[in-house]
């Protein structure tokens, strides 16, 4: 693990200094000037202006006051910046707009700054400084702004090249340094992987612009820009998979917006050109709107034939009814209903402090047959403590850091292909008893440990016990072979509670329903499933007594 000891005052400035080691280490050969001269540079400085520096990286923005980096492993802020000034990574003479001003002074120092324009000082920060924007004037240096005051204005000029820096080890932007520090807390504790000097996100250059650029128009996307300047913008089909992913994520998401907007042809257009699931299903809702009927038909026979999920199904069975109906055509036969087992449960809504799953789980619950609350939880976890080993195989491209919760192509198509062996042979347990020790022995072993299927802190070993004894091995097998068909839509829509009865070793699956809740969609895909494989299941409708 990266993450040094929180005891040494200059923990964060080891961290740093690792992450640039193994950056250098794996991307020497994509590196550009800008960013080998820095990572050079960097190690030739000072110590302490090095710990100065990196505390001005793993702050918020890039601006910083110097009487706020006060830090004493650090020393004297004026004296110690120097030679980061000298470099120009910061500066200290950058003009600063009124915004940027505000946001580094303090009310009472605006008052202060500004008191020939005879401010309201009764007026909180935000209005105060609305009303001083029309009286600022244009950008001007810190020392300008603040003829009196006797501090200084830092500003970062490196945070474009820490965040490529940052891409290149995490592979992502969502992560910051902050890892470091969770980690070394105990916070999260994260599966040892095997890394080759080879463990890289990016195979060429042209990746990490892609990724960056990519990321550009979703802040664009998400900042309210208008979608037709963000697609002149949108770059063609990539033969990286990992990022032609994320195009198409971006298209989806552009489509989306469209949608809002109600520009429904752009809409159909970036839907048809679009690999992200569920593209074809809003592509579909897009042409009924606009009244595409026969159009729309095409599509969805196409889809009937091949349908890339069981939401999509599910979706198609809805839609081909009105679209016949629309066409004056005859309307297909339509499947009944799962015949699921139905518990009608009337409970004091004064007496009931907690949710209603909670609830029912405490009316429902008897000492021979205990519930437990266990919603998208138990399933995953007793898989993936199956399955960890080929959950967090050191394959080529699935992990390339220390900070990893899962795979990088944990919810990608080829992730169980890629894994078929591994996962055969960890599922080929359950024809024996082996399966219960290997979930016990990873249970104890694991504790802890980051997964994408076990959220530890709804487990604990009598729950793990009792569904071993109780969930017939096939069971087992039909839900852990259903999670890796769809592993992103099917993690979720699982029954609220499980009810065992340990001695007759028989369990019931069970959906609560509150007053005026409807199932969701992906709860009827899973009711169905259980419906059809004979599993114990119902749904559990609540009322309160005064209703």
């Amino acid at each position: 693990m990266i993450a040094n000891s929180l005891d040494d005052p200059l923990y964060y400035l080891k961290n740093f200094q690792a992450v640039l080691c193994w950056v250098n280490e794996r991307y020497r050969d994509l590196l550009n000037e800008e960013e080998r001269g820095f990572i050079e540079g960097f190690s030739g400085m000072p110590e302490a202006a090095r710990a100065l520096l990196v505390r001005m990286i793993m702050r918020k923005g890039s601006l910083f006051r110097a009487s706020k980096l006060r830090y004493a492993e650090i020393g004297d802020t004026h004296e110690v910046a120097r030679p980061l000034l000298d470099t120009g990574w910061v500066d200290a003479d950058a003009a600063l707009t009124f915004e940027e001003l505000g946001s580094l002074l303090t009310k009472a120092e605006l008052v202060a700054t500004f008191r020939h324009h005879q401010p309201n000082a009764k007026l909180r920060r935000p209005e105060l400084i609305e009303q001083l924007q029309s009286v600022a004037g244009e950008p001007r240096r810190f020392v300008q702004w603040c003829p009196h005051s006797d501090d200084r204005v830092y500003t970062l000029r490196l945070m474009a090249l820490c965040d490529r820096l940052r891409l290149m080890f995490f592979g992502n932007l969502h992560q910051d340094w902050s890892e470091f520090v969770l980690a070394d807390l105990g916070i999260y504790r994260y599966e040892t992987v095997a890394f080759s000097p080879e463990s890289r996100a990016f195979r060429c250059r042209d990746d990490i612009e892609a990724y960056l650029h990519l990321h550009a128009c979703r802040e664009r996307l998400d900042a309210g820009e208008p979608v037709a300047d963000i697609l002149t913008a949108l770059p063609g089909p990539y033969d990286n998979a990992w990022l032609e992913s994320r195009r198409a994520r971006l298209m989806f998401r552009l489509g989306q917006a469209c949608e809002r907007h109600g520009e429904l042809d752009q809409a159909r257009r970036l839907y048809s050109g679009c690999m992200h699931p569920g593209a074809r299903v809003r592509r579909l809702r897009v042409l009924e709107r606009s009244e595409r009927f026969e159009e729309a038909l095409a599509v969805a026979r196409e889809a009937e034939c091949a349908p890339e999920s069981a939401a999509e199904a599910q979706h198609l069975e809805r839609l081909m009814p009105r679209l016949c109906r629309k066409l004056g055509l005859p309307r297909p036969a339509r499947r009944a209903p799962a015949d699921v087992e139905r518990i009608d449960l009337v409970l004091d809504r004064l007496a009931c402090r907690a949710p209603v799953e909670l609830a029912a789980r405490n009316a429902l619950h008897e000492t021979q047959s205990p519930v437990h609350y266990v919603e998208n939880t138990l399933i995953t976890a007793l898989f993936g403590l199956l399955c960890w080993e080929a959950i967090f195989a050191p394959l080529p491209g699935a992990f390339f850091h220390p900070f990893h919760s899962g795979p990088v192509d944990l919810v990608h198509p080829g992730f169980r292909t890629r894994r078929q062996g591994l996962f055969e042979t960890c599922l080929a347990q359950l024809n024996s008893a082996d399966y219960r020790d290997t979930i016990l022995a990873n249970y104890q072993a694991k504790q802890g440990i980051v997964s994408p299927f076990v959220f530890w802190e709804a487990l604990d070993r009598v729950l793990i016990e009792r569904a071993l004894a109780c969930f017939p091995p096939e069971h087992l097998r039909l839900w852990f072979e259903r999670l890796l068909e769809d592993i992103a839509a099917n993690r979720a829509g699982m029954p609220d509670l499980i009810q065992f009865w340990p001695k007759e070793r028989r369990y019931r699956m069970i959906e609560v329903k509150g007053p005026g809740d409807r199932l969701q969609d992906n709860q009827r895909r899973w009711l169905e499933f259980c419906n059809r494989h004979a599993m114990p299941v119902a749904v559990c409708y609540v009322q309160w007594q005064d209703a």
